[in-house]
């Protein structure tokens, strides 16, 4: 029995662990938060969201129930499963993918949510003026800047950068 709960501790820590070496700590968006950001990207019907490490899949679900096609990508398998059970009921508006978002094309994106660490968000930068050449891209941010990018509005926290 303790060696059964030493391998589950092993593997919550390593879950929830891994991230730090890629991206940012998994900590839930609240409701209020969600929903500026979603306000923020202003979205219509049939455009496409990609949340980058999606977590829970909150900001999922929102973005669904406006008819927006929303992509998850998380790298966390416990998130991943939640995220895809509490987004099932919305079909073919929401994909959860399980994986690294860093090899993850976000090139169909016409709007982007992220709650990213600082260090990584440069690479950020560089990977959708890379990817993103077709369309206008917005991005919104959770608390962490681009450096050297201006910020085309600021909301309970939420940064957002437009991309052309």
């Amino acid at each position: 029995m303790p060696a059964l709960i030493l391998i589950i501790v092993l593997a919550v820590i390593l879950l929830f662990g891994i991230v730090v070496f890629v991206g940012a700590p998994y900590l839930p968006t609240l409701r209020p938060q969600a929903e500026v950001a979603l306000k923020m990207l202003d979205l219509k019907k049939g455009q496409t969201l990609f949340d980058l490490g999606c977590g829970d899949g909150k900001i999922l679900s929102l973005a669904a129930q406006q008819g927006i096609k929303a992509v998850g990508v998380e790298i966390n398998l416990f998130l991943v499963i939640i995220a895809w059970l509490r987004t099932r009921r919305y079909g073919q508006l929401v994909t959860v993918r399980w994986g690294n978002f860093w090899t993850t094309s976000v090139s169909d994106a016409d709007g982007i949510f992220v709650f990213l660490h600082t260090r990584f968000m440069q690479r950020l930068h560089k990977k959708i003026i890379n990817e993103c050449k077709v369309k206008p891209v917005k991005l919104v941010s959770y608390a962490f800047r681009i450096p050297e990018k201006s910020i085309s509005d600021e909301r309970q926290g939420m940064l957002l950068y437009m991309y052309n």
